[in-house]
């Protein structure tokens, strides 16, 4: 074979060799690559599983919507644990050692139970609960809850044992009283029982005395007690004959006075005029009296004619009401009058209660017909004396020296007594009929007095007439 041609052999073969060669190391490195790419393939697969298990397709893309903003240096996965871990911390009271999540839940439903069971152990009045669908919160709201009712129960508690505390001390109090009363009666009784023991033996004695002892005994007491009656029977006869002699030596006195000049008029006082009409203006009258005579805005007077005695009965032509004092006038508006006799300048005034200088006494007794429907008023005796007050002057109990009038109602009717059959009917009966009969006595007792006395003696017209009142009289607050 020429040279040229091995040559040219050569170099095919070469060619080929090297062909041959790259093709191997192609095959050789295709299959190595597939060999990795498979074997990459199948780790991603076992990844895409792994990750599968951690979060399916749909979960991935909102990992941050469902664990929340990603911790620095963590995974999603690992803060999703560090979440967990802060809530059961929240739950256990206390933090743990890094664990499973299943085990960090579970030691939180270990101690929810545990404090569930304890709730219901200490018997906490809470709605029912299930565990498997109530949450914490909701528990948390429901202990809430009765902890609220059972705080409401025990303030309530607390103030009915306040009460309570209270009343006890109330009874504390009445029985230490009632304590300390029962002592002093026990003692009293004690007393009693001594005393009771003394006379006892004192008339044990007096029994061992002998009969002529004791006859002798009883004769000298009833002797002493014959001389002190017989000494107060003689000194009452020597009273009596002087209290007669007295009496006789007064009567003898008197009708010696009354025949050298007549018995002194006891109602002169009342006659005397108390101020003047100084101007009369339509139904305004003007007096010569004001706040110096201590005449004040409401007082009453009589009108009387001037250079005319007053009237015994004290009916005068009008009745005047201060309604403006000065310090020396007056102005007082006509309550009553008459068309015939006019009110003029000059005419006196009066009223029996009222004075410029000194304070009247009256005395008030007997039944009163104020209204005038011909039954005496339970309360007449305080509504007169309600009035004399008002004009200034004074009420005394009983008629004395001292009592310038007295203002005599009708005398009080006597019951009749009754009889055992009434008392048995009405067990008040007897009381009632000695508490009329003490009041017609102290009636008469009163006026005798006032007579004796030479004291004015004014029946309730009369009375009314003189203070200038009996107009006003008719009205519902006439009296107070």
């Amino acid at each position: 074979m020429p040279a040229a041609r091995r040559t040219e052999s050569n170099a095919m073969l070469y060619t080929l060799i090297t062909f041959v060669g790259l093709c191997i190391i192609s095959a050789v490195i295709a299959i190595v690559y597939y060999l990795k790419f498979e074997e990459q393939r199948t780790a991603a697969e076992q990844a895409d599983r792994e990750l599968a298990e951690i979060a399916d397709a749909r979960e991935r893309p909102n990992l941050v919507k469902i664990v929340g903003a990603k911790k620095p240096g963590k995974t999603y996965l690992g803060t999703a644990v560090d979440y967990v871990s802060e809530v059961v911390a929240r739950i256990t009271g206390a933090p743990l050692e890094q664990v499973s999540a299943e085990n960090l839940v579970a030691a939180a439903n270990t101690r929810f139970n545990q404090t569930l069971e304890m709730l219901l152990k200490e018997q906490v009045d809470i709605e029912p609960i299930d565990p498997n669908t109530d949450g914490l919160a909701r528990i948390v709201e429901k202990v809430k809850n009765s902890l609220i009712s059972k705080t409401s129960e025990a303030l309530t508690l607390k103030e009915e044992l306040e009460v309570l505390h209270s009343e006890f001390e109330v009874e504390k109090a009445t029985s230490f009283e009632t304590e300390q009363r029962l002592l002093a009666e026990k003692e009293n009784y004690q007393k009693q029982i001594e005393k009771i023991r003394k006379d006892y033996e004192a008339i044990e004695t007096a029994l061992r005395q002998s009969s002529d002892q004791r006859v002798q005994t009883i004769m000298d007491q009833l002797n002493e007690a014959r001389a002190d009656l017989e000494k107060t029977q003689a000194d009452l006869l020597k009273t009596n004959a002087e209290f007669t002699i007295a009496q006789g030596r007064i009567d003898y006195l008197r009708k010696q006075i009354w025949s050298e000049a007549a018995p002194p008029d006891s109602n002169v006082p009342a006659y005397k005029p108390d101020g003047k009409v100084m101007l009369v203006d339509n139904d305004i009258v003007h007096l010569n009296i004001g706040s110096d005579d201590r005449v004040y805005r409401g007082l009453t007077f009589q009108i009387y004619n001037k250079g005319m005695p007053i009237p015994e009965n004290g009916r005068g032509k009008a009745e005047i009401e201060v309604f403006d004092v000065g310090k020396n006038v007056a102005q007082a508006r006509v309550t009553r009058s008459e068309r015939r006799r006019p009110i003029v300048a000059g005419d006196i005034v009066g009223n029996l209660v009222w004075d410029r200088d000194r304070t009247n006494t009256f005395v008030v007794v007997g039944d009163f017909d104020l209204n005038g429907d011909g039954k005496p008023e339970y309360d007449a005796f305080d509504k007169l004396n309600t009035l004399i007050r008002k004009w200034g002057g004074k009420v005394a109990d009983t008629v004395a020296v001292d009592t310038d009038y007295l203002v005599l109602g009708e005398a009080p009717t006597l019951l009749k007594k009754p009889t055992v059959q009434e008392m048995e009917t009405d067990p008040m009966a007897m009381e009632k009929y000695q508490a009329s009969l003490e009041r017609l006595d102290r009636y008469n007792q009163i006026l005798n007095r006032a007579q004796q006395l030479w004291i004015p003696v004014f029946n309730t017209d009369r009375f009314l007439y003189f203070i200038g009142y009996k107009a006003l009289s008719d009205r519902a607050d006439s009296f107070y």
